[in-house]
C-alpha cells in the first residue's frame, strides 16, 4: 500500500512540476511530468531496496518515504522542464556548446568546458561527493570510529519526528492549502476581481501556519527535534533582522558626509574581519557574571546582573548580540556601497515635492536598495543557519539546557562529540533541505517586488 501511495506522490508531484513546459499541451504535459514523477519514485524505490516500505518499519518511515518519492518526482520533473527550456533558449539565442563563430578569436563548442572544467572538478570533489555521501550517511547507524554501519533506512529521520503519523500527513497538507490558497486570493486580487490588501495583509499568516505545522511535526521528546527548531528560528531571526536593520541604520549615518568619514567607515567594516569564535570570546568576557564588565556597569547603580548561563532569554540574546555584531560590518558595506547608486535626481525630485525625510527614505531610497537588501537577506539567513557555531561553542556552549542549541550546533554535537555520525548526517540533510526551501520562497517571494536600476 506504502509503495503505491508513493507512485501516486510521485506521479502527481511530477505533473505539478513539469507544468511550466510550455512547448507541450496541458494534456501532455501532465502526462509527461506524471510519468517523469513516477520513474523518479521507482528509481529512488530501487536504489533503497523499498526499505521504507517494508511493513517492519515504523509508521512514520512510511509516510517519509512516500513524501521522498514526491519530491523525487517533483525535482525530476522540474529539472526537466528547466532543461527543456533552456536547451530551447540557447538554440534561439546560442548555447554554451555551439561554436564561437563572431569577434576576434574563432572557438569551437569545447572551448567553454575546458574553461570550466578546473571549477566542475572543484565542485564535484569538494560539494557534490561529499553531499552524496552525506545522504548517504543519513541512512545508516554509524559510530564515529566503528568499523562497521549498519543500514536503518529513514529511522534516523523518523525519530526526530513526531511518531503520529496522521500529524505528518494532515499538517503539511493543511499549511500548503493555506499557502497555496493565499497565493490564489493575491493572484486573484492583482487582476482585480478581490482586495490586494487585504490579499496582501494575509499573507504572514500563511507562513505561521507553515511554521506552527513544522513545530507539531517535530518530536518533542527527550531525544526530539522540537527544541533546536524553536532555537534555530529565535536565534536565526533575531540574528538576521537585528544585522540588517542595524546595518542600514548605520550605514545611512556613515553615509552623511562629514570630517573623517573614510575613517569611521574603515572602523566600522573591520568587525567582519574577526572569526565566529573570537566574537563568542568578546561577548564571553563582556557578558561573564563575575569578571565582565556588563556585571560592573550594572553593579554601579546598585543592579545584579543576572548570570546569562542560567537565563534562557538573557543566554539568547547574548548570542544573537555577538552573531550581529560579528555580521554588521559586512551589512554596512554593502549598503555603503547601494546608497552611493540612489538616484540623486529621485531624491532631489521628492524634496521639491515636500517629501519628508522618512518618506524619502521608505519611498526613493528603500525601493533602490531592494537588490542589495535581497542578497544581504540571503547571506545572512547562510550566516545565521551555518557559521554561529563558534560563537555559540564559546559563549555558551547551548546552556542553559540547550536553549541556546541551535541546528548547525546540534549537528556537530550529536555527530562529532557523541561519535554518532548517521544521527548527525539526519540532522544536517534536514538543515540542508530546510535552507534550500527558503531560499528558493525567497526567489519566488522577491520577484515581483525587487527592481533594477533605481527606485519607482
Amino acid at each position: 500500500m506504502s509503495a503505491l501511495l508513493a507512485l501516486l506522490a510521485g506521479a502527481g508531484a511530477g505533473a505539478y512540476g513539469f507544468r511550466t513546459a510550455r512547448r507541450l499541451s496541458p494534456a501532455r504535459r501532465y502526462l509527461v511530468g506524471a510519468l517523469l514523477g513516477t520513474v523518479g519514485a521507482v528509481v529512488v524505490s530501487v536504489l533503497t531496496g523499498g526499505c521504507a516500505y517494508s511493513p517492519e518499519v515504523d509508521a512514520a518511515q512510511h509516510v517519509l518515504g512516500i513524501a521522498v518519492a514526491g519530491g523525487i518526482g517533483l525535482a525530476v520533473a522540474s529539472g526537466t522542464s528547466v532543461v527543456l527550456a533552456s536547451a530551447k533558449g540557447g538554440r534561439d539565442a546560442g548555447s554554451i556548446g555551439s561554436d564561437i563563430r563572431t569577434g576576434t578569436y574563432r572557438l569551437g563548442w569545447w572551448w567553454p568546458w575546458a574553461l570550466l572544467l578546473p571549477t566542475i572538478v572543484i565542485l564535484v570533489v569538494f560539494l557534490y561527493i561529499p553531499a552524496v555521501q552525506t545522504f548517504t550517511l543519513s541512512t545508516k547507524l554509524v559510530r564515529l570510529g566503528a568499523p562497521r554501519q549498519i543500514e536503518v533506512c529513514l529511522a534516523n529521520f523518523s525519530e526526530l519526528l513526531t511518531p503520529n503519523p496522521w500529524i505528518l500527513v494532515i499538517l503539511p497538507l493543511v499549511a500548503v492549502g493555506v499557502m497555496w490558497g493565499l497565493a490564489l486570493w493575491k493572484r486573484q486580487a492583482r487582476l482585480g476581481s478581490m482586495s490586494l490588501t487585504a490579499a496582501t495583509a494575509l499573507q504572514p499568516f500563511g507562513i505561521v501556519v507553515l511554521l506552527l505545522a513544522l513545530y507539531y511535526m517535530f518530536n518533542g521528546g527527550p531525544r526530539g527535534y522540537r527544541g533546536i527548531y524553536v532555537n534555530t528560528l529565535v536565534v536565526s531571526a533575531g540574528t538576521v533582522a537585528g544585522g540588517m536593520i542595524l546595518g542600514l541604520a548605520v550605514a545611512y549615518l556613515a553615509f552623511q558626509k562629514v570630517r573623517g568619514m573614510t575613517v569611521y567607515r574603515t572602523l566600522l567594516i573591520w568587525p567582519y574581519a574577526v572569526s565566529p569564535p573570537v566574537a563568542g570570546i568578546l561577548f564571553f568576557m563582556m557578558f561573564d557574571p563575575t569578571a565582565g564588565i556588563i556585571q560592573h556597569l550594572f553593579e554601579l547603580v546598585g543592579i545584579t546582573f543576572p548570570n546569562y548561563r542560567e537565563d534562557v532569554f538573557l543566554a539568547r540574546f547574548a548570542v544573537i548580540a555577538a552573531s550581529t555584531w560579528k555580521i554588521l560590518g559586512y551589512n554596512v558595506l554593502f549598503y555603503l556601497a547601494g546608497l552611493q547608486n540612489v538616484p540623486g535626481d529621485q531624491i532631489e525630485a521628492s524634496v521639491l515635492d515636500g517629501a519628508s525625510a522618512w518618506q524619502r527614505f521608505r519611498y526613493v531610497v528603500m525601493p533602490s536598495l531592494a537588490p542589495i537588501t535581497f542578497f544581504l537577506l540571503i547571506t545572512n539567513l547562510t550566516y545565521a543557519f551555518f557559521e554561529v557555531y563558534g560563537t555559540i561553542d564559546y559563549l555558551t556552549r547551548g546552556a542553559p539546557a540547550g536553549k541556546t542549541s541551535v541546528a548547525i550546533y546540534e549537528i556537530i554535537r550529536v555527530g562529532v562529540e557523541n561519535r554518532d555520525i548517521g544521527r548527525g548526517a539526519a540532522q544536517s540533510v534536514l538543515l540542508f533541505l530546510a535552507v534550500i526551501g527558503l531560499t528558493v520562497w525567497q526567489f519566488k517571494q522577491s520577484e515581483s517586488r525587487i527592481t533594477y536600476g533605481g527606485g519607482g
